[in-house]
């Protein structure tokens, strides 16, 4: 969406609000022993606290209030009896809708000690999405934002997962444009004031492919190699964005 207006602003900052206490309230958490349903279910607890709903499970039906996908799942993982274990990466991905707005924000998460890769593999996804903040401005092309994501995980040694990116977002999920984490050259949108978008950098240690699990969501990587995600929603300006779903 666009913002029209302050009245927006506020509410888009509102819903941003609620989607940065529930990864803190799930994050808080993250242990080895605990489950990714039990998770889940502090997410939920947290949406209902502040009238908030979860916007996967309103728009896509889909099985639990927030997406939590462990080391080689690259995104929509299905909370469940699974338990975290030392090393794990575990991915938290929260997308809330409040009256008639939505926000969305992930970040992945250590379990205890990980391993050297996976510091770097986490810590790359992150750079890589504030890399990109240089691009995500007004005047300039949606591609650019992708360039600067791709540019920066490749010189860490990395891959892009190409089949996922970011979106438009605001009154649902995934609206218009598409946010590529590679430049292509079919995102030759021109950014302007106001454009409401998720940048999320989603990342690979191995060849970047991924296939859909037989859950039916659940993306993984195919060689098994470990993904991060580091996502917020943004609100493009002249100058810096400006980050709803940020500390």
């Amino acid at each position: 969406m666009s913002i029209k207006d302050e009245q927006e602003l506020a509410q888009l900052k509102a819903v941003g609000r609620i989607v940065r206490q529930i990864l803190d309230a799930m994050k808080a958490e993250v242990r080895p022993g605990v489950t990714t349903q039990y998770l889940d279910n502090i997410g939920a607890q947290v949406m209902q606290e502040n009238g908030a709903n979860s916007a996967p499970r309103q728009v896509y039906k889909f099985p639990g209030a927030t997406c939590i996908s462990l080391n080689d799942e690259a995104v929509h993982g299905i909370p469940g009896d699974r338990t975290l274990k030392e090393g794990d990466l575990v991915k938290l991905d929260v997308t809330v809708e409040k009256d008639g707005y939505m926000a969305d924000a992930a970040e992945t998460v250590p379990v205890g000690q990980i391993s050297q890769q996976a510091e770097h593999l986490m810590a790359c996804a992150e750079r890589a999405f504030h890399k990109a903040m240089l691009a995500a401005r007004s005047g300039f092309r949606v591609f650019e934002i992708g360039r600067m994501v791709e540019q920066e995980v490749k010189k860490s040694g990395f891959a892009v997962i190409r089949e996922l990116g970011g979106h438009g977002i605001g009154r649902t999920i995934h609206e218009q444009p598409h946010v590529p984490n590679f430049a292509d050259p079919q995102a030759q949108q021109i950014m302007h004031e106001g454009l409401v978008i998720t940048v999320e950098p989603i990342i690979s240690s191995g060849s970047g492919r991924v296939f859909t699990d037989k859950d039916g969501w659940t993306l993984r990587t195919t060689d098994q190699a470990l993904s991060a995600h580091f996502e917020h929603t943004l609100v493009i300006t002249s100058g810096a964005p400006l980050l709803l779903t940020a500390p």
